[in-house]
């Protein structure tokens, strides 16, 4: 099962307390006040919603909403 690019960024938008419009695929997402806790706290959630590969690495290595979708929706090479 794959995470929609909607959901995941409506997800990130929540925890993050601003409006999922203002996500870009090229948003760094710590500089808006996303932390390892917080990333953790997504990874579980996407993971008990069927991204059960999903690893804490995987979005901590490159946070930016773009890489995530590629990564959540099953777009990664």
């Amino acid at each position: 099962m794959s995470l929609t690019p909607a959901k995941i960024r409506s997800d990130i938008a929540e925890l993050l307390g601003c409006d999922p419009a203002e996500l870009t695929p090229e948003t760094e997402l710590t500089d808006l006040g996303l932390d390892s806790m917080r990333i953790m706290g997504l990874v579980e959630q996407w993971r008990s919603e069927g991204a059960d590969t999903l690893e804490y690495a995987d979005l901590a290595e490159q946070p930016n909403l773009g890489h995530w979708t590629k990564i959540l929706s099953g777009n990664t090479p």
